[in-house]
């Protein structure tokens, strides 16, 4: 495991460690969770992305061969 130096303000810093101990875990420990939740949803969206584009690639409509032109369906 690698440390990592962070600069952020004094409040927020204080906020952080009082919710870090009303829930029983440690700023560090929020950060880690904070950071893991990203990367995962990142990973999911690429996921469905690539789920979604598999599923448009397996689609195929036939259409047959138009009896009309253009011209005729824009007669005016």
């Amino acid at each position: 495991m690698r440390n990592l130096t962070l600069a952020i303000e004094d409040e927020l810093l204080t906020a952080a460690r009082r919710v870090a101990l009303e829930s029983n875990t440690t700023v560090n420990q929020m950060v880690r969770e904070f950071l893991s939740e990203r990367v995962r949803e990142r990973d999911l969206r690429s996921t469905a992305r690539a789920a979604l584009e598999r599923s448009f690639d397996e689609i195929q409509i036939q259409v047959g061969t138009p009896s009309w032109t253009r011209d005729e369906l824009h007669e005016r």
